[in-house]
C-alpha cells in the first residue's frame, strides 16, 4: 500500500515526538534500549500497514499470554523461544571462542532446587524412560580440567513431560552435580526424546496458524559453571533426530548433536548396575569459555 508524502510525514513525525520523549531519562543504556524498541516497532507498523482490528488481536494475544502464566509455565519465555528471539539473544551474548562448548536456549523448566546427586547416581528419581549413562569432562579452553565444576542437568520424560509439568513440587529427571578432581563427571539419566512445548495456549495457536510443529528436538539440558568461567547454558542432541533443525524454539547445533549408543538388554553398564531392559550411553566434553569474553 502506498502512502503519500504528507502521510509519510505525519507518521514520521511522531516517531520523533516518542524517541524524544525519552531524552531525560539519567539511565544512558535503557534510553538506548527504549529508543531502539519505538523506532523498530514503528518500522513494524509502518512496513506492514497494521490495522486496528490486528492491533487489537496483537493485545487480546498478550493479554491471554500474561493470564495462562505462572510460577511453572512461562508463556513469554514459550513466545520469544519460538520466534527465535532467545536464541538470537544466546547468540549475541554467548559469541564463539576458541572451541568452546556453544550455549543454547535455556527453556522455560529450569528450577533452582534441584537435587544434589553423588557421581554416578541417577538424576531420573523414578520419571519414567529408557536409563542412558552420560559421561564427560569439563575443561578450559586450554584443556585444564575445571575440578569442582558445577553441573545443573534436566530434562524431559519418555511422555514429553518436565516434572514441574507434572506437579510444581515434585523433582525428577533434573539434579545437580559437582565435577571430580580432575573435572570429570558421570551420571544415570534418560535417553532424550521428543515432545512438543505446551501447545494448549496463544503461543500453541500462533503456530497452529502459522502451519508450525511445536515439537522440540530429543535434548538433555546442561548449565555448568566454574569460578573464572563464562557460565554455559546448553544441550546435547541425539544424532538422527528426524526433528532436527525444525526444532521448534531453533536451538540446535551440529556441534552439541551426540551419539547416544543403544545397548542392548543384558549389556554391562559402566558401573555394574543391573538394567531391566535397553540402555544408551552418550559422551559430552565441555570446554567452558573464560568470564567476561
Amino acid at each position: 500500500m502506498s502512502t503519500t508524502p504528507e502521510q509519510e510525514a505525519v507518521e514520521a513525525a511522531l516517531v520523533e515526538r516518542v524517541v524524544g520523549s525519552f531524552d531525560a531519562c539519567a539511565d544512558r543504556r535503557l534510553q538506548q534500549l527504549m529508543v531502539g524498541l519505538t523506532r523498530h516497532l514503528h518500522a513494524f507498523i509502518r512496513e506492514v500497514r497494521l490495522t486496528e482490528e490486528e492491533w487489537g488481536a496483537a493485545i487480546d494475544f498478550l493479554t491471554r499470554a500474561g493470564h495462562i502464566t505462572d510460577d511453572v509455565r512461562q508463556e513469554f519465555i514459550l513466545l520469544s523461544d519460538t520466534l527465535g528471539a532467545s536464541m538470537q539473544t544466546i547468540n549475541v551474548n554467548n559469541a564463539a571462542y576458541e572451541g568452546a562448548t556453544e550455549a543454547t536456549v535455556f527453556g522455560p523448566f529450569f528450577v533452582e532446587d534441584a537435587p544434589d546427586v553423588e557421581l554416578g547416581g541417577d538424576v531420573s528419581f523414578g520419571a519414567p524412560g529408557e536409563p542412558c549413562w552420560v559421561e564427560g569432562s569439563v575443561t578450559d579452553t586450554d584443556g585444564t580440567a575445571l575440578p569442582g565444576a558445577v553441573l545443573e542437568v534436566w530434562e524431559a520424560d519418555e511422555d514429553g513431560l518436565y516434572d514441574v509439568q507434572r506437579d510444581a513440587g515434585s523433582r525428577a529427571a533434573r539434579g545437580r552435580l559437582v565435577a571430580d578432581d580432575q573435572g570429570r563427571f558421570r551420571f544415570w539419566g534418560l535417553t532424550p526424546t521428543p515432545y512438543p512445548i505446551p501447545d494448549d495456549g496463544p503461543v500453541g495457536q500462533m503456530l497452529t496458524a502459522t502451519g508450525r510443529s511445536p515439537m522440540r528436538a530429543a535434548h538433555l539440558h546442561f548449565m555448568v559453571s566454574h569460578p573464572g568461567t563464562r557460565t554455559l547454558v546448553t544441550h546435547i542432541f541425539p544424532g538422527g533426530d528426524p526433528i532436527g533443525d525444525k526444532d521448534s524454539v531453533f536451538g540446535v547445533k551440529e556441534s552439541l548433536v551426540r551419539s547416544f549408543e543403544q545397548q542392548p538388554a543384558g549389556a554391562p553398564t559402566p558401573d555394574g548396575r543391573v538394567v531391566d531392559g535397553t540402555w544408551s550411553r552418550a559422551r559430552f566434553d565441555i570446554v567452558l569459555a573464560p568470564a567476561g569474553v
